[in-house]
């Protein structure tokens, strides 16, 4: 979508008033996936890394502080503020309340200085119908120089009704069974990790934050960020300069809580006692 228009920005948007207002504007969506959906591409040239809220982000994520070197997860946070302004207004379809983050792939072509100067760009790829709803592409391109250095694809999903023959029922799709991976480590998740990446991130989704405000949206105790869990597994896989990665989020972790952290070769997997997963994904070089 390089032919998309372009809106380039000043700087990056406060978080804040976009939650409240695609909070009070999500009863109104109408999620469906032939709806209509905004096609400018949000640009943000001249960005700078601030390095304090760098090394708070590298050490709730459980990555090397100090280092002149983004984490591979790190230009997600950067453009996490652009994808919210698309998705908190008024031509976006899907609410924001109850927006599940499901899937992200990401690709980083080379070694990114935290110290760099970078173009950020942000658009909605597209709608797409899911099983259980509605499901939202939001791609992410990172310029140095003119040159994409690092790319990601995440999609969301907005529950909802769908339509299927009276009688029909809601088959799951078939997934690959694959051997359960080697247990490589065991964390104890403290109950202010949701806090601490939200302050870290600028993600303050409530769901993530105390138990009551979780509890308003079903959630027996808070939950991790999807992109926490994430970041600190490939904090302990490590990653390539140049590298694919593709992740899928399966279940909540509640927090506090103890996880399983278990990889073997290009692959990694978050789970429970119960070996119920909640990530899963891969690391290849490129």
């Amino acid at each position: 979508m390089a032919d998309a228009p372009a809106l380039v920005l000043t700087g990056s948007p406060s978080l804040a008033p976009l939650l409240a207002r695609g909070a009070l504007l999500s009863p109104f969506k109408r999620p469906a996936p032939d709806a209509e959906f905004p096609r400018t591409r949000l640009v943000l040239p001249g960005l700078r890394v601030d390095l304090a809220r760098l090394a708070a982000y590298e050490r709730v994520c459980g990555f090397p502080t100090g280092e002149d070197a983004l984490p591979l997860t790190y230009p997600y946070v950067l453009g996490f503020p652009l994808a919210m302004r698309l998705m908190s207004g008024r031509d976006f379809p899907l609410p924001l309340l109850g927006l599940v983050h499901t899937s992200i792939t990401v690709t980083r072509h080379r070694g990114m200085p935290a110290t760099g100067a970078y173009e950020l760009a942000v658009r909605v790829g597209g709608l797409a119908p899911h099983r259980r709803g509605t499901q939202a592409t939001i791609v992410t391109e990172v310029r140095e120089a003119g040159e994409v250095v690092w790319e990601s694809s995440s999609t969301y999903l907005a529950r909802h009704r769908t339509s299927r023959p009276a009688g029909a029922r809601e088959e799951a799709p078939a997934e690959e069974i694959r051997k359960p991976l080697p247990v490589v480590a065991e964390w104890r998740l403290a109950e202010d990790v949701g806090r601490r990446y939200g302050a870290a991130s600028g993600d303050r989704n409530p769901i993530h934050l105390h138990p009551l405000t979780a509890r308003l949206f079903g959630f027996p105790r808070a939950i991790a960020h999807g992109m926490w869990t994430l970041a600190r597994c490939l904090a302990a896989h490590g990653t390539p300069d140049s590298c694919h990665v593709r992740a899928d989020f399966k279940a909540p972790v509640l927090l506090p809580g103890t996880v399983t952290y278990a990889a073997e070769d290009d692959r990694f997997e978050l789970r429970d006692g119960d070996e119920r997963v909640h990530v899963a994904g891969d690391v290849h070089p490129v």
